[in-house]
């Protein structure tokens, strides 16, 4: 009985040592993320990333610039949360030595309105407020030229502004705003363009409320960006591989129907 008793705590001991080691092996990194969808995803794709030793802490921010200047200066190891063109903004205006290193989410750009059901009903001279930040501000811009709504100079690219505007039969009076801000904006405005994530996080609907919505199929993918000194060290690849993963996808697709989109 007592060699059994041993031999029992000898096994325990050594499932218990496996679990410190594990545990203390795991290498842990920072992903800053915006509330909503972003950090939702993300903690999908940690319980994944879990499983292959990388143990993911999430740090919400509030706005578009901070995690890029974090990550940056080194207090995070990665971020998640927006598309090419803006990440190609920040990194002229601010040199940033950032780079992408893998998509992950599509949030198309969609209008809101608590004042209109659909775009026929808004009138001459309508308020629309847009992101006050070059790329998605150019965004709903562009939305609203591919619609026909208005016409913008040639060659805008993808960051054109209201200096861009060439024709706006409507007469739309066009207000900038903090992108986090328009939710709050909504019922001061007859139309507002509003980013998925901060749509999501204030009751609407994507897929139903919007009365305008950008094609999904753009340059609009939302990427996983580190540090470029960063971007071959093993973790990288373990966290695009956990977060391009099939059990991510099929969270996306059952959390969020159709409102938010997989890029892989």
């Amino acid at each position: 009985m007592e060699n059994t008793m041993s031999l029992r705590r000898l096994l325990l001991s050594a499932v218990a040592l496996a679990a410190f080691t594990s545990a203390a092996s795991a290498e842990t990194i920072k992903i800053g993320v915006t509330p909503g969808p972003h950090a939702q995803v993300l903690e999908a794709a940690k319980a994944v990333a879990a499983k292959k030793g990388l143990d993911i802490q999430i740090v919400e921010f509030s706005d578009y610039v901070v995690p890029n200047a974090a990550l940056d200066a080194g207090d995070l190891q990665a971020n998640s949360f927006q598309h090419q063109p803006y990440l190609d903004n920040q990194v002229a205006d601010r040199k940033f030595k950032l780079v992408s290193v893998g998509t992950t989410i599509n949030f198309p750009m969609g209008i809101y309105s608590k004042k209109v059901k659909t775009w026929d009903e808004v009138k001459s001279g309508a308020s629309l407020a847009i992101p006050n930040d070059p790329t998605n501000g150019g965004r709903v811009l562009i939305l609203l030229r591919d619609k026909g709504i208005i016409k913008l100079k040639d060659g805008v690219g993808f960051k054109p502004t209201l200096l861009d505007i060439t024709d706006n039969p409507e007469k739309l009076k066009i207000v900038e705003v903090d992108a986090a801000q328009l939710p709050r904006t909504l019922p001061d405005v007859d139309v507002a363009g509003i980013n998925t994530n901060y749509a999501s996080q204030a009751g609407l609907d994507p897929v139903k409320d919007a009365i305008l919505r950008e094609d999904p199929k753009g340059p609009y993918a939302n990427i996983i960006v580190v540090r470029t000194a960063d971007k071959d060290k093993p973790w990288v690849k373990t966290l695009v591989e956990s977060y391009q993963s099939p059990e991510v996808k099929a969270f996306i697709e059952e959390k969020f129907k159709g409102s938010v989109l997989a890029t892989w």
